[in-house]
């Protein structure tokens, strides 16, 4: 620390410049170049014009401080009324914070009674008595349309591409499902084994508005995605997502989170599934709030969801697209840009989508990363030498440390800093600190009366680590 009297400051420093963002919002920590507060509200950002839309991306490897860091930033947004979804909790990380702020998380997954209905019309079915017809119409054709980018993604997650047929009949059966083309004024509640029934056994006159020529045509052709919707009824994740929904989100709560740590057993694609089907959903469900309520929504673990193939990156391309119509601040977490960069073969759909998707993140925040992955993010990110160096030297002496870069405007180094609450409610490394206690405590008892006993070990442990 460089300490000098108020009258000398302005001569040995006499270059330095605030932070461009607005000072209001959360209260991260400190610009450690200008020594001053550094602040982060991405909607004022975007209606300042210092960036074009609301929504963050964070890079970082594990044990780095950028999922305490997000924890700071969702709690510390809750006085301005924002509040928060987390969709998809991956580790159960968030549950403590929950848990903290007096909310229940939803825990998804074996042994839990939790269901969330991916085709669930909640939300819309709460309002859908307040809207004119038209708007009733505008609404119905955007939630199916969703409906359809699902049923397509979980389906290529399985190995198959849907056709533009296929889509044409998905939207056919969602229509007659809901009741839409009955023009019913009450809509019906649907689950994905609806859909699985009527293509398994279609009405004629299913098979005879999408012009096929016959039954057996129909039945023939729509046979892989029929396969496919059938393995979410059957699969590891039967009973998660194609069942009437129990559980009941409290929008009133400052924050809400579903926690999948049960799902982890079950392997990386079906985490990745639980994620696109719970993107959907919560999509829906904040699309259609109250105007004028912002809220965030976290995506840990997206690399999950994007190796799923073209579809699920269409669905969440077009989530990113929609967040400043819709008031939601999007907050992904990733470890590098390789997530995004190396999705697909070179040249592919995928691939392309993936590469402009980082466009849509006006703010990165980037932690810790090796010289090698600080270069890949100088090449994705545009980032000037100064700011490469920052990340792969300065940000990985100390937990929190983080490049905070706004679109074109040069990277601020940022030192998160929690309180001591903070630090207690969230934790990433509890588990690893309860084994590393047990294993001393075991070790000092093998040993024949050593110079510790138990009790000083788990001190000592504990204050290094604390340290």
């Amino acid at each position: 620390m460089y300490q000098a009297s108020t009258h000398e400051v302005g001569g040995v420093f006499p270059l330095l410049a605030s932070s461009p963002m607005p000072a209001v919002g959360a209260r991260i920590g400190y610009d450690v170049t200008a020594g001053g507060a550094f602040y982060v509200h991405p909607v004022e950002a975007v209606l300042t014009g210092a960036c074009t839309n609301p929504n963050v991306v964070v890079f970082g490897e594990p044990g780095t401080g950028k999922s305490s860091t997000v924890v700071a930033f969702t709690t510390r947004m809750m006085p301005f009324g924002v509040k928060t979804l987390i969709s998809g909790d991956v580790k159960g990380e968030y549950t403590p914070v929950l848990k903290a702020l007096g909310a229940t998380p939803i825990v998804l997954g074996p042994g839990s009674p939790a269901r969330v209905n991916a085709l669930d019309l909640g939300p819309l079915t709460a309002r859908w008595d307040t809207w004119t017809a038209r708007r009733q119409r505008n609404e119905l054709t955007w939630v199916l349309g969703r409906w359809v980018q699902l049923l397509t993604a979980l389906a290529e997650a399985q190995g198959y591409a849907a056709t533009v047929t296929d889509e044409a009949v998905l939207s056919a059966v969602l229509h007659r499902a809901v009741g839409a083309a009955d023009a019913n004024t009450r809509l019906r509640p649907i689950a994905i084994p609806d859909v699985h029934r009527a293509l398994a056994d279609p009405p004629d006159e299913l098979w005879q508005e999408s012009r096929f020529a016959d039954r057996r045509q129909f039945l023939d052709h729509l046979r892989p995605i029929t396969d496919a919707l059938n393995n979410l009824v059957s699969g590891p994740l039967a009973g998660m997502f194609d069942a009437p929904t129990n559980v009941e989100l409290d929008w009133d709560a400052p924050a809400q989170s579903m926690d999948l740590s049960r799902l982890d057993s079950r392997g990386d694609k079906a985490v990745a599934v639980a994620l696109t089907c719970l993107g959907s959903w919560s999509a829906i469900a904040t699309d259609l709030q109250d105007d004028g309520e912002i809220r965030i929504v976290v995506r840990d673990e997206v690399w999950r969801q994007m190796r799923l193939g073209v579809r699920a990156l269409m669905s969440f391309d077009s989530e990113l697209r929609l967040s400043r119509k819709h008031k939601i601040i999007q907050v992904a977490l990733v470890h590098k840009p390789a997530d995004f960069l190396t999705v697909g073969d070179a040249g592919s759909q995928a691939a392309s989508i993936a590469r402009d998707m980082l466009s849509l993140f006006s703010t990165r925040v980037l932690f810790g990363q090796t010289t090698r992955v600080a270069s890949e993010l100088g090449d994705a990110l545009s980032l000037a030498e100064k700011e490469q160096q920052a990340v792969s030297g300065w940000a990985n002496h100390r937990r929190g440390r983080a490049l905070w870069k706004t679109e074109n405007q040069t990277g601020r180094k940022v030192q998160t800093v929690l309180s001591a609450v903070e630090r207690r409610h969230f934790d990433t490394n509890v588990q690893l600190r309860s084994t590393h206690r047990s294993i001393r405590s075991v070790s000092a008892q093998k040993s024949d009366g050593g110079e510790e006993d138990d009790e000083r070990i788990v001190a000592r442990d504990s204050q290094s680590l604390e340290v």
